[in-house]
Parts: structure tokens; sequence; C-alpha cells
């Protein structure tokens, strides 16, 4: 499936850890925002993670999941293009 995944992490020492795990996970396509392409258990795995970095009274993740063909309806002002179908495995 393809997500949008984007955070606001309050702490600076939390953030980077945040930016490494989700580089493991997605193509960065601004500050805080990634595309994703996973796999039910993967995004599961992630958010799993995800929750054990955060804080959730201050900070935030969010998943917006983009359909094929909403997916083929993006449009970029600017640079940048959308990410492909590419899967990215965590070991």
């Amino acid at each position: 499936m393809f997500l949008l995944v984007s955070y606001d992490i309050c702490d600076i020492k939390r953030l980077p850890k945040v930016a490494k795990l989700m580089e493991g996970y997605g193509v960065r396509v601004q500050y805080s925002v990634f595309e994703c392409t996973l796999t039910e258990r993967q995004l599961q795995e992630l958010q799993r993670r995800l929750k054990r970095l955060m804080k959730p009274e201050v900070d935030s993740v969010r998943f917006y999941r983009i359909c094929d063909s909403c997916r083929d309806e993006i449009t970029i002002l600017g640079q940048g293009k959308v990410s492909g179908n590419e899967y990215y495995f965590i070991t």
C-alpha cells in the first residue's frame, strides 16, 4: 500500500531517531514527510517502532493511505516526483 507519513516531534533528541527510522521505510519528500510503499506487516512494525520513540502527549505521527487511482492524481508544484513502488526491508 502507498502511504504518506508526516511527523512532528518536539524533542530535538528524538527527532533524528524518528527521521532515521523513517528513512528505512520510505522516501523523504519533505523535511518531515515520507512516501512509503509498505505491506500491512511493515506498516504495523513501523507503527510499533515509532510508538517506542515518540511521546504521544507532545508528538504526532500521521499516516495517510493513498489509493492507486488517487496516487495517479498527485500534483507536484516545483521540485520532486512521486516515489516509485520501492519496498524497503529492514534487517
